[in-house]
């Protein structure tokens, strides 16, 4: 898993009744993006260092860190 700043870390809800979470990463630790991530939730705001599980995937943002949007398949 990799991720950039402004990307979405999407958590599944693993067993019923869980409820998806999903988060802004606003912080990534290691230059090759690999985790942890700091996130900020967006249910609540609160901000979490998190180590995703096989539950997670990132969402890439459709805007990069220097404010350009990506190419069709680029990334």
């Amino acid at each position: 898993m990799k991720a950039n700043v402004g990307d979405r870390l999407i958590l599944e809800g693993t067993h019923v009744g869980d409820q998806r979470r999903v988060g802004a990463i606003i912080a990534v630790r290691t230059g090759d993006g690999t985790p942890p991530y700091t996130v900020r939730w967006l249910d609540n705001g609160h901000e979490a260092l998190v180590f995703p599980g096989s539950d997670a995937r990132v969402q890439p943002s459709t805007v990069s860190a220097t404010g350009a949007v990506p190419r069709e398949g680029a990334r």
